[in-house]
């Protein structure tokens, strides 16, 4: 299990890294086939990912797959073992308490965040981190906990009418971030996140590594409340919120069951179909592709339920891609004899885009994986 120490991983001893290495070149063989566009080709020397046809040797696989994806976000600053949190508001809304806080990061930045919490529970509840998509909408953020604009009703009141509490914080850049980093208060939007992107990488870290640093905040916090059941956390979103939700999964086992809704994204099929325009510097991680492709972070979540929703039309999550993740994921899935627990769907026409249908198949995986103890 990954926890707030996790980044001590990364001063594992000589022979430790030894192993783990050997462990990884387990899964990894060959390289993938170059695409078909030769502009590119001379980028793509992949190596191809594999997961261990048994348990005892996916065990250490799966761990040295984690421990290189800590390294390749950078060098993040160790996490709070106990955030600072300030309550800033409480309101009572009939089915929910609502709760507006700041949470310290402890890297020089605060975290905005609402948390939502049912009523009248008998026992502790189940909780969702709901992760918000970007869209290049750098003034929303966690709004969209209370918009009805992607999913037929307001994700946060729906899920804590169901029980859930529910938890989402503004990402750097966004909501009541924007215009909060590097660059000053006047540098914001796509310039600001530019901003945000230059500094991290002064310091040898990612934005991408901070932005699910955040999360992991927010998880933590989720786990100190008594009123959770630390044993039925999920994490959902969309775009970009979609690829922190599963990122997440693969960095952290307390996060139980997750659904992932577009932005489902292979790299190399990316680059073949000149893609890399559809996506922000935010999302660029150096040296993943020295590695792995996107396959090797969706098979740390084995055995937990996941399910994937993406449209066919979707120009920055190529199909095929998507369609390969799958092929190559569910052996992971087939050793722990939990097959039904990984799901793949691919809606034909669609774009990038949240169906009512797929919002209902949301809330049914979070119900059926959550709901009981």
């Amino acid at each position: 299990m990954i926890t707030p120490a996790a980044p001590q991983i990364l001063r594992a001893s000589s022979l430790c890294f030894f192993a783990q290495c050997l462990a990884l070149a387990l899964c990894l063989s060959a390289t993938s086939p170059a695409p078909s566009n030769p502009v590119n080709s001379e980028s793509i020397d992949v190596p191809q990912f594999q997961v261990a046809s048994t348990l005892t040797e996916w065990a250490p696989a799966r761990l040295s797959v984690r421990s290189k994806l800590h390294q390749l976000l950078g060098n993040l600053p160790p996490r709070p073992s106990r955030p600072r949190v300030e309550l800033i508001s409480t309101e009572d809304r009939g089915d929910y308490v609502f709760q507006s806080l700041r949470i310290d990061n402890g890297a020089g930045s605060q975290i905005p965040a609402w948390f939502l919490l049912p009523k009248n529970r008998q026992k502790p509840v189940p909780a969702i981190l709901y992760c918000h998509w970007h869209g290049g909408e750098y003034d929303q953020g966690k709004v969209e906990l209370f918009q009805s604009r992607h999913t037929p009703e307001q994700p946060g009141p729906t899920l804590a009418k169901r029980g859930f509490a529910v938890m989402a914080i503004d990402a750097y850049c966004f909501g009541q971030r924007n215009g909060a980093g590097p660059g000053g208060v006047s540098d914001k939007g796509s310039a600001g996140e530019m901003s945000a992107s230059k500094f991290n990488l002064w310091h040898g870290r990612t934005l991408w590594g901070m932005i699910l640093r955040d999360d992991l905040i927010a998880l933590d916090f989720l786990c100190s409340r008594p009123e959770v059941d630390g044993s039925r956390i999920g994490v959902t979103g969309m775009s970009m919120g979609a690829t922190r939700s599963w990122w997440l999964m693969a960095l952290d086992e307390r996060i139980k069951a997750g659904v992932a809704v577009a932005c489902l994204t292979r790299y190399q099929n990316l680059i073949a179909e000149d893609g890399l325009r559809y996506h922000g510097i935010y999302y660029f991680v150096p040296g993943f592709l020295n590695h792995f492709d996107t396959e090797a972070v969706i098979s740390l979540i084995a055995p937990r339920p996941l399910l994937l929703m993406n449209g066919d039309q979707d120009k920055g999550s190529p199909v095929s891609g998507i369609r390969q993740i799958g092929e190559i994921v569910k052996p992971a899935y087939t050793l722990y004899d939990a097959e039904t627990r990984f799901v793949s769907e691919v809606y034909p026409g669609v774009g990038h885009e949240y169906l009512p249908v797929m919002w209902a198949k949301t809330l049914e995986w979070f119900g059926r994986h959550l709901d009981q103890p």
